[in-house]
């Protein structure tokens, strides 16, 4: 199938370029299972139509303060239903399966249980006691000084309750917020983190048709065609022909970093700079 949309056509499609059936493959159905998961891997690694960007939301309970950080694994807590006889229910994980999120890059001030400050907020009391007022004139001068105003709020904020940065390792999947948990943490308050999470090719089968993915399998296949007939190099067949793995491996090598260098060049998202 010229377009594959699931991943026996995807592996299909690769054999068929490196010339299958007229050619004999010479590997193994579990290797270019390694293989498709190699590229695949790599896609959603380095490809930014590999991940899309989520936000979490997380309600603190108190095993994330009495430990000091959150585990992606674990089911969140969810709100009494009704009223309140009913058992409290366990939320999906953020992370059920502990692989689709691969970063997390940012993390939002904290929402008590009421949603925030309400009319105390400082915006709250700007929108409703100025904004009838921001009426531009020829000079624009009420919508500048309520910008002003609102980009001197802003550094306050910056300095004196800065948002609260965060670390994360896909090894443990953990996300460690860079602040005193005890003190600062409420059970029952909410965190929101921004990430992103891997697509999954079976819910979005357009990942199978990727024009590079294609290329890569295809590339790592041939590769490790190569390195099994790598181990026969010299052995000479009747008619005087010979095994050249080496050759081929090596070949398929230089595909597959060529294709690699190109996918982080053009395909990779920009990292992430921090200020201050």
């Amino acid at each position: 199938m010229a377009k594959p949309s699931t991943r026996e056509q995807l592996k299909d499609y690769c054999l068929r370029r490196l010339g299958y059936p007229v050619v004999q493959i010479n590997v193994d159905d579990a290797q270019i299972e390694d293989r498709v998961d190699d590229a695949l891997q790599f896609f959603a690694e380095y490809h930014f139509d590999g991940v899309e960007r989520v936000y979490l939301r997380k309600q603190v309970t108190q095993a994330d303060i009495d430990r000091g950080y959150i585990l992606l694994t674990e089911p969140t807590v969810a709100a009494e239903q009704g009223d309140g006889t009913r058992p409290i229910e366990a939320a999906p994980a953020l992370d059920p399966d502990g692989n689709s999120i691969i970063s997390v890059i940012k993390c939002f001030q904290l929402f008590d249980t009421l949603g925030g400050l309400g009319m105390f907020d400082a915006k709250y009391q700007i929108a409703l006691n100025d904004l009838y007022g921001l009426r531009t004139n020829t000079y624009g001068d009420s919508l500048i000084g309520y910008n002003i105003t609102r980009s001197h709020m802003q550094m306050l904020q910056d300095m004196l309750t800065p948002e609260k940065s965060v670390n994360f390792s896909r090894v443990t999947n953990r996300i460690y917020v860079e602040a005193n948990w005890k003190e600062k943490m409420t059970k029952g308050d909410y965190l929101v983190f921004e990430a992103y999470r891997i697509l999954d090719p079976v819910l979005y089968p357009e990942i199978y048709n990727d024009r590079l993915l294609k290329m890569y399998l295809t590339a790592l296949i041939k590769l490790q065609w190569g390195l099994n007939l790598s181990k026969f190099s010299g052995m000479s067949l009747p008619g005087g022909v010979s095994f050249n793995g080496a050759n081929m491996a090596s070949e398929a090598k230089a595909e597959v970093d060529k294709i690699e260098e190109q996918v982080q060049q053009k395909y990779e998202l920009p990292p992430q700079g921090f200020i201050g």
